[in-house]
């Protein structure tokens, strides 16, 4: 509520607003540097783009400060005449735009032409520069906007911007700049990420400390890469690659994929580039991130360094004030091409961590144990289990009207682990005989351990076979479009809050979709008039699984994306009908389990993106044996 004081206030002020003026060009040229330049590296970024559109082949640059002293650039492009100096830092001159249609075909990194103005009003500027048709060079020096006059100096063919005390007639925007050492770092960082992008010029950071690098010109998109990633990480990137350019509208890929091991929280191990461009987009991002679904966990981004290239036309840099966004024309295009790219890699490469891989990142193997299972002895049996399963849901056969009980882990059949069987001449049904595997032990009842040409292999059970059973969920949804479900006999009914009605109400479809029959029976109460068939015959009480599905979409909400919700879902069930950490495991099952290993696509990790195995080469062995 507004108080009479303040009423009076607005009153007062309204009375005395000054007139409109037109603002002086100093004031203008600091507002557009409050856009432009926003610290130390916005100013390194502006420069380079300039220096690499003059067709520099070598850059320096040198810092003190952290740029905050001293920003120097320079370059071996094609210089700029001593007659257009003046126009060089005069607000929006340039030479790479000269009509509203070119926007629509920028080909260049820098275009809006205010940058040398902007930078020039907020600090002490100086270039020299020489064009190969001159004999000497010349420079102009701008102090807080006031230019100097164009000077003849030694010089050889190429360009020298000079910037000194960045924002030292701004003092409010000065004092809010961090450390020497932060404002280094971002600095280093815009070079590093031009450099990754152009992989043909050398460049050179010069600090007072030992931040700075040096990479040489002429280098392949893959060898700069590695030389500023890695090259230690080679092994840990997947090469990629993608040519759907065919109009205007096409793109071009090449790129390396880290390897699930390298995701990380956050974006800061992506490096996307259009035409060179250093981007970020929310296109690709999510391209790469479907891509990677099941491989890594939610909370986390895959590691990425993308080269896309594109038709000018086929997308608006004119978006952003620093230029990094982009609008795509067509992005359904954009990440079809990623999407496709990345999973059909991603595919085709075996991604089991090692055991220093997994350590390093810190994954942790603690199985989710069944509860109360104290009384099941270590050397439990098939029938141990058929037993526990009976006693944990006292009565659940005959209350819920299943037809069966659920089956012993030593009979699984058809889409669980076992090959689907057959009968003999008499009628007999036969279980083939899995394709038998050497030397594979069950460790604590929760681990498999086996080998490979590459050394020894420890497999999490219940986790592989999550994978295994959530692929064959999908396949099924894809094939049929819903889940074969089995009706109970007598209905399972539990009371719900009206917050579970709601969602009950809201998922029916998706329900449905995954064969769960689940319908009000009074103002507080649901009733399951169905249950999928697969968690029926894995022994899965459908009254605790329906509950929890509800309490999870209540208290943290299921994706808005329908293809995300299903999966999300899928992920529950396969959990659910898994084999569990602490379940014996026969020789056949183990057989069969390794063997769907082999035939189902990304079984090396489970649908929540850890792990299902990790591998300890032979090397690692000899080193841990001191050979």
């Amino acid at each position: 509520m507004t108080t009479p004081a303040r009423t009076a206030e607005i009153e007062e002020h309204a009375c005395s607003v000054a007139p409109i003026r037109i603002l002086l060009q100093l004031v203008v040229d600091q507002i557009a540097a409050g856009e432009v330049v926003e610290r130390p590296a916005s100013v390194v970024k502006e420069l380079l783009d300039n220096a690499i559109d003059a067709g520099a082949t070598q850059i320096t640059v040198e810092l003190e400060r952290g740029g905050i002293e001293l920003i120097r650039i320079r370059d071996d492009g094609a210089g700029i005449a001593a007659a257009q100096l003046p126009l060089a830092v005069h607000a929006h001159a340039t030479s790479k735009i000269a009509r509203a249609s070119d926007l629509d075909c920028v080909g260049t990194m820098g275009f809006r032409g205010e940058a040398l103005a902007s930078i020039a009003s907020v600090s002490r500027l100086t270039i020299e520069s020489r064009t190969a048709e001159s004999s000497s060079a010349h420079t102009l020096s701008v102090d807080g906007g006031e230019m100097g006059e164009v000077r003849p100096t030694s010089g050889i063919v190429g360009t020298c911007i000079t910037v000194r005390t960045l924002f030292f007639n701004t003092p409010a925007r000065r004092k809010f700049l961090r450390t020497d050492g932060t404002e280094r770092g971002h600095c280093v960082e815009v070079v590093r990420n031009l450099a990754l992008g152009h992989p043909s010029i050398g460049f050179t950071v010069r600090t007072e400390s030992k931040a700075g690098f040096d990479v040489p010109r002429g280098q392949s998109p893959k060898e700069r890469a590695l030389e500023l990633i890695g090259r230690e990480l080679e092994s840990q990137y997947l090469e990629v690659s993608a040519d759907a350019f065919d109009d205007t509208r096409g793109v071009a890929l090449w790129g390396l994929l880290g390897t699930p091991a390298l995701a990380a929280v956050g974006l800061r191990k992506q490096h996307v580039f259009l035409n060179g461009r250093p981007i970020r987009d929310r296109t690709v991002q999510h391209a790469l991130k479907e891509a990677y679904r099941g491989l890594i966990e939610p909370g986390r981004q895959p590691a990425a360094l993308l080269m896309l290239e594109m038709d000018p036309r086929a997308f608006d840099v004119n978006v952003h004030p620093a230029k990094a966004e982009v609008r795509f024309r067509d992005s359904g295009v954009v990440h079809s091409v990623v999407y496709n790219a990345a999973r059909r890699v991603l595919a085709a490469s075996d991604t089991t961590p090692s055991a220093s891989d997994a350590s390093t990142r810190g994954w942790r193997f603690e199985p989710t144990t069944p509860t109360n299972t104290t009384d099941i002895p270590p050397t439990a049996t098939p029938a141990h289990y058929a037993e526990y399963f009976k006693r944990q849901a006292p009565g659940s056969d005959a209350a819920l009207g299943y037809a069966n009980p659920p089956p012993p882990i030593g009979e699984l059949r058809g889409d669980h682990l076992r090959p689907s069987s057959h009968h003999d001449a008499e009628g007999q049904q036969v279980i083939p005989a899995p394709t038998p595997v050497r030397s594979t032990l069950q460790v604590h009842n929760s681990y498999l351990v086996t080998q490979d040409e590459r050394g020894l292999i420890i497999i999490d059970q219940h986790a592989l076979h999550e994978r295994i059973m959530f692929e064959r969920l999908t396949a099924r949804l894809t094939e049929s479009g819903s889940l074969e479900k089995q009706h109970l006999l007598v209905l399972a009914s539990f009371e719900a809050d009206q917050a579970r009605m709601d969602i009950a109400a809201k998922l029916k479809p998706l329900f449905e979709q995954l064969g769960i029959d689940l319908e009000p029976m009074g103002p507080r109460t649901l009733a399951i008039r169905a249950f999928p068939t697969i968690l029926f015959e894995r022994g899965v009480d459908a009254e605790p699984f329906i509950s929890e599905l509800l309490d999870r979409a209540s208290s943290q909400g299921l994706p808005d994306s329908p293809e995300a919700a299903l999966s999300e879902v899928l992920d529950m069930m396969a959990c659910k009908a898994s084999v569990r950490a602490g379940e014996t495991m026969t020789p056949d099952d183990v057989a069969a389990l390794l063997e769907e290993r082999e035939r189902v696509e990304r079984s090396d990790r489970c649908p929540h993106g850890r792990p299902t195995a990790i591998r300890l080469t032979v090397q690692e062995l000899a080193r841990q044996f001191g050979r």
